[in-house]
């Protein structure tokens, strides 16, 4: 079976975490920092705060910035459900706008036509690896004076004219095992605001700067000393990871591009002056939900993994419809929860694993 995602973890990561567990000193302390100054340099910002998984960033960010009851947070219905819990966790209000259709982002122009006087922040998820339009986001949020969230957690890496993602407002990224790179748990925040980050680290922390003086409520998110050091052992590898995420994905779409001629499927569209880090390959079946469920069967039958991200947008969640939002009315989302299966793209692919996706997907479709 090839697996749609496959962690990999080498020499260098098993020697760090044995190095770990020899020195004693297994809670928070200088791995963590010196991945905190790692990551931050990488991404292009003044500061990271290691939290102990992408969802505790966003929620450590969102009370950072002090968003909370009768606030708003606009954000994309179609991700994964922390993107919009972390609103509902410190007693905002998510408010859905659709995205658009070619690269699963949202549509900046909705984002403004929904904006509100109790409106605080834009969520933006840079889905599937690919980047959102920053340039309109952050414009749209400097002209009515919104904080700019980016949920990072899919793109480790991603580009938007040549700008790394995680650099243009507060960045929350996660270190799931199956993402681009992996603490196995673990996430991060990051900022060029020294008064967030400051604050972030507090909240992270039982509410604590000094041991046992709590100034506020604050969280158990730390991160180990044991996931910061399987992230350094990750970081020197994440750009050659990318880049052969690059090339099996553009190998992919060489080899499926007969099936879109032929309209059975529509490949998924990168953006010039965006980089694609390619977290997850998905194409969409356009015959709809029941055509698109016999493919992923029949793809497991034939020896390949594959996934739906994601069968339910957020709104039409049994939470979501129980909180108000199920008349809510988001064409595009909807069609592509019907339509989207991720394929396996991840660096640990062979020439050979690429053909057999791509050999495995025209025999299933041409039946």
């Amino acid at each position: 079976m090839i697996p749609l995602a496959r962690p990999q973890i080498g020499e260098e990561e098993k020697a760090a975490v044995l190095e770990v567990l020899a020195s004693g000193q297994l809670a928070q302390g200088p791995r963590v920092r010196e991945f905190e100054e790692r990551f931050a340099a990488w991404c292009g910002v003044k500061y990271a705060v290691a939290t102990s998984s992408g969802t505790s960033a966003l929620h450590v960010a969102l009370l950072a910035h002090e968003i909370g009851s009768g606030d708003e947070v606009i954000t994309t219905p179609f991700s994964f459900i922390a993107s919009a819990n972390c609103a509902l966790y410190v007693g905002a209000r998510p408010v859905f706008v659709d995205i658009e259709p070619d690269y699963f982002t949202l549509d900046p122009a909705q984002v403004a036509e929904r904006i509100t006087p109790r409106t605080r922040a834009v969520l933006a998820v840079h889905l599937f690896g690919q980047p959102c339009d920053m340039d309109a986001l952050a414009a749209v949020a400097e002209a009515h004076n919104l904080i700019l969230i980016e949920d990072a957690c899919q793109s480790h890496g991603a580009t938007f004219n040549g700008r790394k993602v995680g650099a243009w407002g507060t960045a929350c990224y996660s270190f799931y095992p199956t993402k681009n790179m992996t603490t196995i748990e673990g996430g991060m925040i990051t900022t060029d605001d020294a008064a967030i980050a400051d604050r972030a680290r507090m909240l992270r922390s039982q509410g604590e700067r000094t041991r046992y003086v709590t100034e506020e409520l604050g969280y158990n998110y730390r991160m180990t000393e044991i996931a910061a050091a399987l992230g350094l052992a990750q970081m020197p590898k994440i750009d050659a990871r990318n880049e052969q995420r690059r090339a099996n994905a553009a190998r992919l779409t060489d080899l499926l591009a007969p099936l879109e001629d032929q309209g059975k499927l529509v490949l998924p569209r990168t953006v010039p002056g965006r980089t694609h880090v390619w977290h997850q390959y998905t194409v969409r079946v356009t015959a709809g939900r029941e055509a698109r469920d016999a493919l992923h069967v029949s793809m497991r039958g034939r020896g390949v993994e594959t996934a739906v991200f994601y069968p339910t947008p957020i709104h039409r969640q049994p939470l979501y419809v129980r909180l108000g939002y199920g008349e809510l009315d988001l064409p595009v989302a909807q069609r592509l929860a019907d339509e989207v299966l991720s394929l396996p793209v991840h660096p640990a692919l062979s020439d050979d694993d690429l053909e057999q996706i791509a050999t495995a997907i025209h025999e299933a479709l041409e039946r």
